[in-house]
């Protein structure tokens, strides 16, 4: 039962991870980890799946190995986040605190994506 259920999770958090890839504000890297783990624990099979995609296997191995964000995904990343959280707060909502929120938000999000160290090529 507890490997359907880690499973279930995995693919969930893999959808997510995926989605996250086209939505700013929903964060990739957390969820393809936990798929990872999930499919580490549960099917050695999916697991191998996984890594060994093209985009998300690399992604999930140089983060894990290295604790690092390439440069190139830090720029696009920070870069929508702002345009997607600065046109919610001008064109959006109306309230001046929802619009402070979202420029917090914004910021808060930078500040854990910088926080990573930069992925040099080799």
């Amino acid at each position: 039962m507890k490997k359907y259920i880690l499973i279930t999770v995995g693919s969930v958090a893999l959808a997510l991870g995926i989605v996250g890839i086209f939505l700013p504000l929903l964060p990739t890297t957390p969820f393809l980890l936990l798929a990872a783990s999930c499919y580490f624990n549960s099917s050695p099979r999916l697991y191998e799946w996984l890594l060994s995609r093209k985009r998300l296997g690399g992604y999930i191995r140089n983060f894990r190995e290295n604790r690092a964000i390439p440069l190139h995904a830090k720029i696009i990343s920070v870069s929508l986040v702002w345009m997607t959280l600065l046109y919610c707060a001008a064109f959006v909502v109306s309230h001046i605190v929802l619009r402070l929120l979202f420029v917090l938000l914004a910021a808060g999000i930078t500040v854990h994506i910088l926080s990573y160290t930069t992925l040099r090529k080799k």
